[in-house]
């Protein structure tokens, strides 16, 4: 599993957004009803939205994020056969970061709980590639 950092690319390769995420200085993780690993905020961009849109709206739905202010932090890539990419080629999504203000007091989706914690998890969904980005997002001065 190959992760990289472009500063920019074409946004029609842009297929994913995910949101690395904070809470009064805490980190903002999810888990999965169907797994039991946890994983940052993020998900798949739908037809002719704007990808700081499916940034917003999977923050939402997976978090139940509702006052938040995001940032884009760059545009990375993956390259290798995961649950999300059978072919292992090089696929595309922007990095984005979010600081939490409130939730719902539900969530209404496949996510079962949030996570708000000082610390970073040690059971990933996808380990070869989340560390990566929240390094990249600390890299960057985001963190």
């Amino acid at each position: 599993m190959k992760v990289k950092f472009y500063d920019n690319i074409d946004d029609m390769l842009l297929k994913f957004a995910v949101i690395i995420s904070k809470h009064n200085g805490k980190w903002v993780f999810c888990k999965h009803k169907e797994r039991n690993t946890y994983e940052v905020p993020g998900g798949h961009r739908e037809e002719n939205e704007a990808i700081l849109e499916t940034a917003k709206r999977e923050l939402n739905e997976e978090t139940g994020a509702l006052d938040f202010s995001i940032l884009p932090v760059c545009v990375y890539s993956v390259t290798g056969k995961n649950n999300v990419n059978e072919t292992g080629e090089e696929t595309y999504g922007m990095l984005f970061f979010a600081d939490i203000k409130t939730f719902k007091n539900e969530l209404y989706s496949e996510m079962e709980k949030v996570l708000i914690t000082d610390k970073l998890v040690d059971n990933w969904t996808y380990p070869l590639i989340q560390p990566k980005l929240i390094e990249e997002v600390k890299r960057r001065g985001f963190i």
